[in-house]
């Protein structure tokens, strides 16, 4: 597969779904109507480096439907170079997003069969990866199925062999996968990966046990211990992020672990606050800022995201980083 050629940073791959979210706290079986939308870790990371002024390419497929067409509408809307394959024979996956009360969001997904599931190293155009300065994935995609795993696999070799960097979120989905087979198919590029993010749990999932044994064992590092996760995952070269909602993040490089708090908003959405906290991380470092800065950027974008409803929809722009930034550091917690 070829294409023109790109300008893009990033280079994100992975499913992006049509969304239903009820507007009004309740449950679906009684609400009388939903918002459309769209959500996928990837394409919120995309967008997200987007709004902070990083050209920034998507690679995914969609069905051959009216909700296909929406999601590559609305990427591309946000600036999005987008490099999407319609499936003449696979629908587009859907999520149902719901707060059944004023505390609590409930997310459900249908994508077992979806287009996305049938992403292969083909949808990959040539030269994309190769011409980036960060190649971005999830370890959502290598559970959708064996050729999406395979589609993880391909593009980290090719990034390895252009000289690219290799970025890697976790983003554990239990509805997929258990951790062991995330544990093992993340295996197989742990080596290759340059920038690695996650919370505490997910972090456990491929941090090597004690003694070498492996990832994902019950040895491997205590997820309440993230100073212990980060070092169970340094390796030469390699940042290890680790995201602590509330509590911020911190980061492992070059063997000194730095860390940085959260801030103070009023929260109305945490779904989408992790892609924007990587997004800010990112960005920070393509524009060549110190690890300190770095965090500062991601806790900020991961805040802001929350204060307003939608996986991305409230992704920053840096005037608003600048108006948050501009106050401090905040208190350590998000209330």
């Amino acid at each position: 597969m070829s294409g023109a050629p790109s300008a893009a940073r990033v280079v994100a791959v992975g499913e992006t779904m049509a969304m239903m979210r009820s507007g009004t706290i309740g449950s679906l079986a009684h609400l009388p109507s939903v918002d459309i939308s769209l959500g996928g870790a990837e394409s919120n990371l995309a967008i997200g480096l987007r709004r902070l002024d990083v050209p920034v390419a998507w690679v995914s497929r969609v069905g051959d439907d009216p909700l296909g067409t929406r999601v590559m509408r609305e990427i591309r809307a946000e600036g999005v170079e987008v490099h999407c394959a319609v499936d003449p024979e696979r629908p587009t996956g859907l999520m149902l997003k719901s707060r059944p009360s004023g505390t609590t969001t409930r997310v459900d997904y249908y994508r077992a069969g979806s287009a996305a599931s049938a992403l292969t190293p083909d949808d990959i155009p040539d030269g994309l990866i190769e011409q980036a300065d960060i190649l971005h994935l999830s370890g959502i995609t290598p559970l959708l199925s064996e050729t999406a795993h395979a589609t993880n696999v391909a593009a980290v070799h090719r990034a390895v062999a252009a000289g690219v960097q290799v970025s890697l979120d976790v983003n554990y989905r239990s509805r997929l996968g258990s951790r062991e087979l995330l544990a093992e198919r993340l295996g197989e590029i742990l080596e290759h990966v340059d920038i690695v993010f996650g919370g505490p749990e997910e972090l456990s999932i491929i941090a090597p046990a004690s003694g070498g044994a492996g990832v994902g064992t019950a040895a491997a590092a205590d997820e309440s211990d993230h100073q212990a996760l980060l070092r169970a995952l340094e390796a030469d070269g390699r940042q290890v992020v680790v995201k602590l909602g509330a509590d911020g993040g911190a980061t492992l490089a070059d063997g000194e672990i730095q860390e940085a708090p959260g801030h103070r908003v009023d929260v109305v959405d945490t779904v989408g606050a992790g892609d924007a906290f990587v997004a800010g991380y990112l960005s920070a470092q393509l524009d060549g800022l110190d690890v300190a800065a770095r965090l500062a950027r991601a806790n900020a974008c991961g805040a802001l995201a929350c204060t307003t409803p939608g996986d991305w929809e409230g992704a920053p722009r840096r005037r608003d980083l600048d108006a948050l930034l501009a106050g401090g550091a905040g208190d350590p917690v998000i209330r």
